[in-house]
C-alpha cells in the first residue's frame, strides 16, 4: 500500500476569488505581511503498490482537476510522511 498526495492548484493565469477573500481577510484580523494567497485541494490517497504514475496522473487529470484551469502535482510519500503539523485537524 503506498500513500500518494495530489495538490490541485489554479493555474496563475486563473482569477482565485477565494484566496483573495483569505488575503483580505488576514490584515482586518491583525495578520500582516501576506501578499498573495492562493486557495488549492489536497488529496490524499491510499493507493495499492500496483498502482503506476501514469494512471495517479490520469486519476489527477480525470476526477481532482479540472485541466483546463487547474494544475496539479501527484508525490509518494512514505507511510505517515503526508501527516500535517497542523492544529487546525
Amino acid at each position: 500500500m503506498a500513500r500518494v498526495v495530489v495538490n490541485v492548484m489554479p493555474k496563475p493565469e486563473i482569477l482565485d476569488p477565494q484566496g483573495q477573500a483569505v488575503a483580505g481577510a488576514l490584515p482586518r484580523l491583525g495578520f500582516a505581511g501576506v501578499r498573495e494567497v492562493r486557495q488549492g485541494k489536497h488529496f490524499e490517497l491510499d493507493v495499492d503498490d500496483s498502482v503506476d504514475d501514469e494512471t495517479l496522473q490520469q486519476i489527477a487529470g480525470t476526477l481532482l482537476a479540472n485541466p483546463v484551469i487547474e494544475d496539479w502535482s501527484v508525490t509518494r510519500v512514505a507511510d505517515g510522511a503526508a501527516e500535517a503539523d497542523g492544529a487546525g485537524e
